[in-house]
């Protein structure tokens, strides 16, 4: 094997859900992570709404439009800063999240009233139901699954050894 090809980044999926302030608090440790390895991790936002929090569905598909519109995290970050705003007001916080990132706002109508992302959405649902997910935010990374969802104290560091080993691991 050449040394030119570049090693697969070390995947990091984070369980979130959008009405979810612990996910709020979680993005602190998404930016430091991102800071520190760069390319070399890809950070991958799963969906997990609660029941809890009856905006978090919709939120969670209108995240899957700002993707597809080439926005996501920005989308994302955009959306967790007003978790609140969002528990209040529901899906017209959605929209002018939209808005306010120049993004086609009537899309994001069109996508929640048909249903388009619905299917993503249910898919990483189930997904995190059949590997224990219980609660957001919680992080996957080699394997391990690291919850967050009741104190998020110490992952961090966790998610840096483990992303260390593998990174290690490629070289």
């Amino acid at each position: 094997m050449s040394d030119s090809t570049p090693a697969a980044p070390v995947v990091l999926d984070v369980w979130c859900e959008l009405q979810c302030p612990d996910c709020h608090r979680a993005l602190t440790d998404v930016h430091a992570l991102r800071a520190r390895y760069g390319d070399r991790l890809d950070v991958r936002l799963r969906h997990f709404p609660l029941e809890k929090h009856k905006h978090a569905y919709a939120a969670a598909q209108a995240a899957e439009e700002a993707a597809e519109q080439g926005m996501d995290w920005p989308y994302i970050e955009a959306v967790l800063a007003r978790t609140d705003e969002l528990g209040r007001s529901g899906e017209p916080v959605l929209i002018e999240v939209a808005r306010e990132l120049g993004l086609d706002a009537d899309e994001f109508d069109t996508a929640l009233i048909d249903g388009r992302h619905m299917l993503i959405v249910d898919a990483d649902q189930a997904e995190g139901k059949a590997i224990g997910v219980t609660g957001t935010p919680t992080y996957v990374i080699g394997g391990e699954r690291l919850d967050g969802g009741t104190s998020q104290d110490g992952l961090r560091e966790r998610i840096e050894e483990i992303a260390e080993r593998l990174i290690a691991e490629q070289d």
